[in-house]
Order: structure tokens, then C-alpha cells, then sequence
């Protein structure tokens, strides 16, 4: 290892309370270096020990300037706000990394045209890395109501594939672009160790939590009718439709991208359904253990 890979780091990490992005977190930690957490309320934002809590909002770029000193490398994601908007922001708050002297970035891809990942990519001045994951596993927690419920999962498109990946995998593979030399310039697509069927992803539920779980299947019909009594907005419906139905290659593609980037195989599904297994055990479960 160089200098720079065993030296401790500064880094700053936006979006840290997020899916990803409190994977980041953990995994620089773990790495031994020096973590800030950007949150918009730093009264009520909760981080393991260690970290450094710092406020500030991607879409008032100039709350950044403190928060930017003395960092080392940056994790960005592509949206903002209240209301989660894509940033407008991106020129300024690269104007703000290069000035504080930020020699590393990483962008989390939001599936879509971003003005800030764009300036990224653009950048002359950093060595940037575009983290693309694929399906996140976090996204079978939607599911757990239903399963502590009536122990079912009710899905569309159960056999369609998806090579889905643990979000820690994503914070890893993010976290080593961040702090050690070779991945500037790359955009990393992020995938999971195998393809999985809905069917897959349930029985390694129902293996976790130590009780079966029942699969129904719905028509694209009653998924839409679903989708829409829970508060979803057309425009979601038909991501949600086009993602699952018909999902892009992609997205059923592994790749070993975390394997060479970190060194450790992609965690599987089954791992991450072990970890997460008391919430879709419920308070069912806990009630025998009490």
C-alpha cells in the first residue's frame, strides 16, 4: 500500500442518514479514517461513535463551505432538498470541493440525468468514481409488513431476475475509491454474487426468520392498483412497472466489480435477509423470545 491508502483521511459524506450513504459511513470508519456526516438537522441525525456531524444542505451549496474544510475526499449523491430534487447545485459545489483542496469524489448514480454528475464526470481537478448500483436488497424491507402480517409476500414479475446487490457492498466499494489510488476516471457498476427471482428472495426469507412465507403472485393490473392505494405517483408506477417487468440488462447482469475493487466476494441475499431477519419476524417473534 501507498502512503496515501495507509494515511488516515478526511472524508465527507452527503446523504449519511440514506441507504447507501450510512454505509459509506460505517465502511470508512471501519477503515480507521476520519468521518463528517452532512445532515440537514444535526439535532436530530444519529451516527455511530466517532463521526463528526456536521449540517449543511447540497442545495444551498455555500452551507457546505465549513463543513469542506480540511476533507480529503467527498461522496456526493444527485438529488436534494426537501423534496429530494435532482441538484442544480453541482458546478458550485465543485467549485467549493476544489477550493477546499478535495482530491477524491464519488457519486452515487441516481438513475437518471444529473447535472452534478455530469460536472463530475467534466472535472479535471479530482479523481472521480461513479458508484452504480443495481437493485439495492434493502428494497425487500417493503415487504415486511405484509410478512409479519399474514406471512405473505404479494408481488409482480416473480420471475423476473435481478442481480441485487447489499447496500454495504455499495458503501465499500465507495468507501476504498475514496481513500486509495487506481479508481479515478471509473464508473463502477455494482451488482450482487447472483440473480434472483422473487421466489429466491422469499425463500431466503423464510429461511431467515425460521418460518415459511408465502409467495402470491399479481397480475400487472393489481400491482398498479397496489402501488397506487399506497401514495405512489404515476410517474413512480411506471418505474416500478418498467423496472420489474422489464428489467434492463444491467440490472440481471453480476459483475464482480466488488470483488476487485474491495477483495471480498459480494455479500449474498441470504446474508442480508440473516441480518434483517427480525423485521420480518415482528413482534410475533419477539413475543416467544420474551
Amino acid at each position: 500500500m501507498t502512503q496515501t491508502q495507509t494515511q488516515k483521511q478526511q472524508i465527507l459524506v452527503t446523504g449519511a442518514t440514506g441507504t447507501v450513504g450510512r454505509q459509506v459511513v460505517a465502511e470508512l470508519l471501519a477503515r480507521g479514517h476520519a468521518v463528517r456526516a452532512l445532515t440537514r438537522d444535526v439535532s436530530r441525525a444519529v451516527f455511530p461513535a466517532g463521526v463528526e456531524a456536521v449540517q449543511g444542505d447540497l442545495s444551498d451549496p455555500d452551507s457546505l463551505i465549513p463543513a469542506l474544510e480540511g476533507v480529503t475526499g467527498l461522496h456526493l449523491i444527485t438529488f436534494g432538498g426537501a423534496y429530494f430534487a435532482p441538484l442544480e447545485t453541482g458546478p458550485r459545489i465543485l467549485e467549493l470541493a476544489r477550493a477546499a483542496g478535495v482530491r477524491r469524489v464519488t457519486v452515487l448514480h441516481g438513475g437518471g440525468p444529473s447535472l452534478l454528475e455530469d460536472g463530475v464526470r467534466a472535472d479535471e481537478g479530482v479523481d472521480w468514481t461513479v458508484v452504480m448500483p443495481v437493485e439495492f436488497m434493502a428494497n425487500a424491507l417493503e415487504w415486511a409488513p405484509g410478512i409479519v402480517a399474514s406471512d405473505e409476500v404479494r408481488a409482480p414479475f416473480v420471475s423476473g431476475l435481478s442481480a441485487m446487490v447489499h447496500e454495504g457492498d455499495i458503501g465499500a466499494v465507495a468507501a476504498v475509491a475514496l481513500t486509495e489510488e487506481g479508481h479515478g476516471g471509473q464508473e463502477y457498476v455494482i451488482t450482487g454474487p447472483e440473480l434472483l427471482t422473487v421466489g429466491d428472495k422469499v425463500a431466503a426469507i423464510s429461511a431467515a426468520r425460521g418460518r415459511e412465507t408465502a409467495l402470491v403472485e399479481l397480475t400487472e393490473e393489481e400491482a398498479v392498483a397496489q402501488w397506487r392505494a399506497a401514495g405512489h405517483s404515476e410517474e413512480v408506477i411506471g418505474f416500478l412497472v418498467e423496472a420489474y417487468g422489464n428489467t434492463p440488462e444491467v440490472g440481471r447482469t453480476v459483475v464482480g466489480t466488488v470483488e476487485k475493487v474491495t477483495g471480498r466476494p459480494a455479500r449474498t441475499f441470504a446474508q442480508w435477509a440473516a441480518e434483517h431477519a427480525d423485521a420480518f419476524r415482528g413482534d410475533r417473534r419477539a413475543a416467544r423470545h420474551e
